[in-house]
C-alpha cells in the first residue's frame, strides 16, 4: 500500500478496526477514512454505494460486524445472520463497483467445524457441522469468504480473506450479556473485587481450550497481509498457543487482584471443546505475534479501568 493511498477502515471504532487504524497511523498512512454507525449505516445499500462513489477508497479493511459471545449468538440468530450478510455484501460489492485495489475481509475462527482436527488448517472449512451456538455468525462469515473468492474468479478483484482467532485488547466489548469470554471475565472479576464478593460464577466447566491474540498483533498482521498476500485461499491469523478457559480465568483473577474463589456453572454451555488455529502459512510468510497473553491481559485490564465501565 502506498503511504498516500486512501484507506477505508470499516468498523474503525471497534476492537479490531481501532487497532488497524492505530497501526496504519504508526506506519505513516495519513489518508485514512472512518465512519461511525451514525455517519454511515453499513446495512443501507444505497448509503454504502454513495459513500464508495464519493470517497473512492483505494484499499479497504473490513472489520465491521455484528459480534458477541455464546449468549448473544444464541439469543439473536436472525440478527447475527442478516446484519453480517448485509454489511459484507454491501462492502464487497461496492468495493468491486468502484475499483478498490485491494480488499481484506476479516472472518472468525468459528467458521470451522465444531470437531475440526486440531490445530485447524484452512482446508478444514466445510468439512463438518458447525458449533450450534454460533452457527449463524459462522455461516455469514463463510459466505463472506466465498464472496471474496467469487469476485476474484469472476472479476479479477484482489480481494483476500483472513480468519483471526479470539481477539482482545483496547476498545473491547465488556458487556456481560454479549461480550466474549476474556473481556467478560475481566469485568466479572473487577466488579467482584470492587464489591468484595467471595466468589465469581463462570459459565461452563472451564475445560475448553481457547487461543487468544492481542488486537495490536492482529492489526500488524492485517497490514502485513495487504502488502504480502494475494491468494484466493483465506489465511489464519493466530498466536499458535492455547489455554483452558479455567486457566484463563485464574490468570485474569490474579491480574485483576480478586481474592475470592471461582465457581463453575456446568449447566451453562462450554461451546466448542477446542479451537486452536494452524497459522503456519502466515508464520512462514514472516509474521509472528509480539504480545504474550499475560502482558496482553494486563494491557486490556488497564484499558477497562480507564474506560470506567
Amino acid at each position: 500500500m502506498e503511504k498516500h493511498a486512501k484507506i477505508f477502515v470499516a468498523g474503525h471504532r471497534g476492537l479490531v478496526g481501532s487497532a488497524i487504524w492505530r497501526k496504519l497511523q504508526q506506519h505513516g498512512f495519513s489518508r485514512l477514512i472512518g465512519r461511525t454507525r451514525a455517519e454511515l449505516d453499513l446495512l443501507d445499500t444505497k448509503s454504502v454505494g454513495q459513500f464508495f462513489a464519493h470517497e473512492k477508497p483505494e484499499y479497504v479493511f473490513d472489520a465491521a460486524a455484528t459480534v458477541g459471545g455464546i449468549h448473544a449468538n444464541d439469543a439473536y440468530p436472525a440478527q447475527f445472520l442478516y446484519e453480517n450478510l448485509q454489511i459484507q455484501n454491501n462492502l464487497i460489492h461496492h468495493a468491486y463497483l468502484t475499483g478498490v485495489k485491494k480488499f481484506l475481509f476479516l472472518g472468525s475462527s468459528c467458521i470451522y467445524p465444531k470437531f475440526a482436527p486440531q490445530p485447524m488448517r484452512e482446508d478444514a472449512l466445510l468439512s463438518g457441522p458447525l458449533e450450534p451456538s454460533n452457527q449463524w455468525y459462522a455461516v455469514a462469515k463463510i459466505a463472506g469468504i466465498k464472496m471474496c473468492q467469487a469476485y476474484r474468479r469472476q472479476y479479477g478483484c484482489d480481494f483476500i480473506s483472513a480468519m483471526p482467532t479470539n481477539m482482545y485488547g483496547p476498545n473491547d466489548n465488556y458487556d456481560l450479556q454479549n461480550s466474549h469470554v476474556l473481556p467478560a471475565l475481566i469485568r466479572k472479576f473487577h466488579e467482584a473485587k470492587e464489591s468484595r464478593a467471595s466468589e465469581v460464577v463462570c459459565w461452563g466447566t472451564g475445560s475448553p481450550f481457547r487461543e487468544f491474540l492481542y488486537s495490536d498483533d492482529l492489526a500488524e498482521a492485517c497490514v502485513f497481509l495487504m502488502d504480502h498476500y494475494n491468494e484466493e485461499q483465506f489465511i489464519n491469523i493466530g498466536s499458535g498457543s492455547e489455554i483452558t478457559v479455567g486457566a484463563l480465568a485464574e490468570t485474569i483473577r490474579r491480574i485483576v487482584g480478586f481474592q475470592g474463589k471461582i465457581v463453575w456453572d456446568a449447566s451453562m454451555p462450554d461451546g466448542t471443546p477446542r479451537k486452536l488455529m494452524d497459522s503456519s502459512r502466515l508464520f512462514a510468510l514472516g509474521w509472528k505475534p509480539k504480545v504474550g497473553l499475560e502482558d496482553g491481559i494486563r494491557l486490556a485490564y488497564q484499558d477497562f479501568c480507564q474506560r470506567k465501565i
